[in-house]
């Protein structure tokens, strides 16, 4: 099984790292205040620490799935029904989110494009991704590098 990085794109640290920033110094300046409701104040921690648990680590290819490494849990993706795998840099352009996280600490969940219609995202560098097409559904990923993963993936399908 080789394990392939899940890179950081500027604007995921950027929206990250400043949506944090924000909501932590929300939480520091209601304490700071006494204004002490507790329930936004575990709204507010709830926001980053649900995102946090869906960060994704890495890829992985096994002879049955790609593999989604989470924080504490991975996501599979069969084999056994892949239509294709390929790299296109472009595929997530003029994306609207139909439902999920738009890039705190990942871009995951369900969105709509012209070019892929519906799709599912688990991604954390836009330009970084493989799109894989099955017969009813299709995923979009970003293992780097990302020619690397569809070859080594398209070479481990043919041989089945």
């Amino acid at each position: 099984m080789h394990t392939y990085d899940a890179h950081w794109s500027t604007s995921l640290i950027v929206i990250s790292s400043l949506t944090t920033l924000l909501i932590a110094g929300v939480i520091a300046g209601m304490i700071w205040r006494g204004y002490h409701h507790p329930w936004t104040i575990v709204f507010l921690g709830a926001i980053i620490g649900i995102a946090l648990l869906f960060t994704i680590r890495g890829y992985s290819i096994t002879p049955d799935a790609i593999i989604v490494h989470r924080l504490f849990w991975n996501t599979r993706l069969p084999r056994a029904e892949l239509a294709s795998a390929k790299f296109d840099p472009n595929a997530t352009d003029k994306s609207i989110r139909t439902f999920g996280n738009g890039g705190l600490f990942s871009f995951s969940g369900f969105y709509h494009n012209h070019a892929l219609g519906n799709y599912r995202a688990f991604l954390t560098d836009p330009k970084q991704t493989v799109v894989l097409t099955y017969p009813k559904r299709t995923v979009v990923i970003s293992p780097t590098p990302s020619e690397d993963f569809v070859r080594e993936l398209m070479a481990t399908t043919s041989r089945k």
